[in-house]
């Protein structure tokens, strides 16, 4: 009998454990997200840019290209995530979501670089890309773990 009670309770509070968490990001997703907009913000510098880095530096594109390079596991796990978390989710084509995704991020960037002046703009953010290029694994993840007001995930952190 106990052991019937305790299966009866655990069908009653499961689901409200698992309806509480819907939705939320672990700890690492939200990681995974900021990493991802970091690294699709650097690339939308680095094309916008690429014809304004001053004389001397190496383009600025190419630098974002090395930044890539020298990190690719770092952001492919970061895709793994978020695609394990669509699927999670429900979500019929997770990859095509994390596409989406780093589609609608590109635009946002490329949309405010566009209410800007290239020389403004540039002035404004390109110095981002020479700062993240002598970044280690463990600075970018920081980074990415750091999480700003004016740049909120787009789901709560679960609790």
């Amino acid at each position: 009998m106990r052991v019937f009670v305790l299966f009866v309770l655990s069908l009653i509070i499961a689901p409200t454990i698992a309806y509480a968490k819907d939705g939320c990001y672990t700890q690492a997703e939200a990681e995974a997200e900021q990493g991802i907009r970091i690294h699709s913000e650097l690339m939308v510098i680095g094309l916008n840019c690429q014809h304004m880095t001053p004389r001397g530096w190496k383009n600025f594109y190419q630098q974002y290209r090395e930044i890539t390079a020298n990190n690719s596991d770092l952001f492919a796990n970061y895709e793994d995530t978020l695609i394990s978390y669509f699927a999670r989710e429900g979500m019929s084509n997770p990859e095509g979501r994390l596409h989406d995704f780093r589609t609608e991020l590109a635009n946002k960037v490329s949309t405010d670089a566009a209410q800007m002046r290239p020389d403004i703009f540039c002035a404004t953010y390109a110095p981002r890309i020479p700062k993240a290029a002598l970044m280690t694994q463990d600075d970018l993840r920081r980074w990415a773990g750091t999480f700003h007001g004016t740049h909120p995930v787009s789901h709560p952190i679960c609790q």
